[in-house]
């Protein structure tokens, strides 16, 4: 069945909102059953090394180390294609690790297929975060070390 680019522009939404809602559910199961059983999510602001996770089962396994309890602004972009959305949107929450106050911006560019995210990629600041979860000097060394 082919869907119209309405349906596909509203598919692409509703994907979203799900991930969203996973996301303060503290639902990572939930959160990878989003992604097509192919999807990829990858980090291009990332330190080197910073693994691409291909397919939902690894976006499953990933551990994020946050306890994020609140999307407080989020904005978002329709493309041409009714398939691909640009997200900009910011959290509040804690670091596990640390205890510290964790506060990021993202830009997510999200494209959806019949079978859920097929593509995610993730850009965030790695020194905001690697502060806040006690890592900077590790992604610091990792992006040193890929020079």
């Amino acid at each position: 069945m082919t869907l119209s680019p309405e349906d596909r522009r509203r598919r692409a939404h509703e994907a979203l909102d799900r991930l969203h809602e996973r996301v303060l559910a503290h639902d990572m199961d939930g959160f990878a059953d989003v992604f097509a059983p192919g999807g990829v999510m990858e980090f291009p602001f990332a330190p080197p090394g910073w693994p691409i996770l291909r397919g939902r089962e690894a976006v499953r396994e990933y551990t994020d180390n946050v306890d994020i309890t609140a999307i407080t602004s989020q904005t978002r972009h329709e493309t041409t294609d009714p398939d691909v959305l640009i997200v900009e949107w910011e959290v509040d929450g804690t670091a596990l690790r640390t205890g510290l106050p964790y506060r990021m911006r993202y830009v997510n560019v999200v494209r959806v297929g019949a079978e859920g995210i097929e593509s995610l990629r993730d850009y965030w600041s790695p020194l905001a975060a690697g502060h806040a979860l006690g890592r900077l000097r590790e992604l610091v060394a990792m992006q040193e070390g890929a020079q």
